[in-house]
């Protein structure tokens, strides 16, 4: 996992639901914690683009149903700011479901497009997707 350049705004906290943009069999996400999140005392924990977090699967198949695992922010609602200055936002909240905390995505096939800060962060999911803006 590389480290982020730029400012992503984090703005899926800690309960949210999010869907999959996947073929691995979960269909909603609901985010449980961040991994290296850190903060101030009260704040709720949040993810934002190329973050690595776990989640509780919602919807989805039976043996996938009610299991916690690792996933990847790949798109977000949220405008965010990248070096050269442009902002970006996209129409949806997605996330792909990870095998393992290393970063290998358990489905083949992405629908919709990947944000570039996290095909970059994830060398493994770029491999997988077909369009990253």
């Amino acid at each position: 996992m590389k480290a982020i350049k730029g400012r992503v705004t984090r703005a899926l906290p800690s309960q949210a639901k999010i869907n999959t943009c996947d073929n691995s069999g979960a269909k909603l996400l609901k985010l449980v914690s961040v991994k290296g999140h850190k903060t101030v005392k009260g704040r709720y924990p949040a993810a934002g683009v190329g973050d690595l977090f776990l989640a509780s699967v919602r919807k989805g198949k039976l043996d996938m149903r009610k299991t916690v695992v690792p996933s990847v922010l790949v798109r977000q609602r949220k405008e965010f700011r990248r070096p050269s200055g442009i902002r970006v936002k996209f129409e949806d909240n997605a996330a792909i479901v990870l095998k393992d905390m290393k970063g290998n995505p358990k489905g083949t096939i992405f629908k919709g497009p990947i944000s570039k800060e996290a095909a970059g962060r994830w060398p493994a999911v770029a491999k997988v997707a077909k369009m990253v803006l």
